[in-house]
């Protein structure tokens, strides 16, 4: 395994236990201790985890993984769940996407839908991500409009009163909503307020609103609220998605697909 990828897995399993100890990270990586060790070390300095006697730590109950750290876990789950967001697209729609991994994917299944490769445009999207706008700009068939704003590190999301301005001027047919924490209860959430906002305003600006959310996603919580389960149209998720979750989600009154 890659430095690369033993980092990636490191700081996922973190993010998801909050707490790792050497030799057990080791274990899981089958690396030897001092490799972790040298890992953790290095992590540290780029302050994307914090040192412990014997292990490390994540920052604090808020942290958020950086998109470029991210790894492919999930990745067939998320492209399944992509390919099902995407046939809900009608050629010639306005379509808004906000950052995340999963709905990276459903703008990657839009670009090779075969009955958008043509017209003129053939679909409008409209993102606050940097790294999905670099990915469909060199599709013609599409138009691509990209707000204004102060883009956030951690996921390449542009947020901030530019990105309020230009979202408050456009309507959309459909708005697809990543999230890092999806609850019945207590709705859709974000690790940041200010992503969590233009989140917000995304999906007020839309006809309709799809959460598109692997299972590890449903029936967790976060800081940041982006709306209410209510506000929500339709929820795409993944066969491995608890049962009894998904019967909350259809008793909110959501159309619930599972791929």
């Amino acid at each position: 395994m890659s430095r690369d990828a033993r980092w990636k897995t490191l700081l996922e399993l973190l993010v998801e236990r909050g707490r790792l100890d050497v030799d057990e990270a080791a274990g899981e990586l089958a690396v030897s201790a001092a490799t972790i060790r040298r890992d953790f070390d290095r992590l540290a300095e780029q302050q994307m985890l914090v040192r412990t006697r014997g292990g490390a730590v994540v920052h604090g109950v808020s942290y958020e993984l950086p998109l470029r750290y991210k790894t492919a876990r999930h990745a067939s789950e998320k492209q399944r769940i992509a390919k099902a967001v995407a046939d809900l697209v009608a050629p010639g729609e306005a379509v808004g996407l906000t950052g995340g991994t999963t709905t990276t994917e459903v703008a990657r299944a839009l670009a090779v839908r075969g009955d958008l490769a043509s017209g003129s445009p053939s679909l409008t999207v409209v993102t606050n991500a940097l790294n999905i706008a670099g990915e469909l700009a060199v599709r013609p068939q599409f138009k691509i409009v990209l707000t204004g704003g102060v883009a956030r590190a951690q996921s390449y999301e542009l947020v901030g009163p530019l990105a309020d301005g230009v979202l408050g001027q456009i309507t959309l047919d459909m708005a697809v909503l990543g999230v890092v924490a999806f609850d019945a209860a207590h709705g859709a959430a974000a690790h940041d307020e200010a992503e969590a906002a233009v989140n917000r305003l995304l999906c007020e600006r839309a006809e309709r609103v799809v959460v598109a959310a692997d299972s590890s996603k449903l029936g967790r919580r976060a800081f940041a609220r982006i709306c209410a389960a209510e506000a929500v149209d339709a929820l795409v998720t993944d066969s491995a998605a608890d049962p009894e979750a998904v019967r909350r989600f259809e008793e909110a009154g959501l159309r619930v697909t599972v791929v």
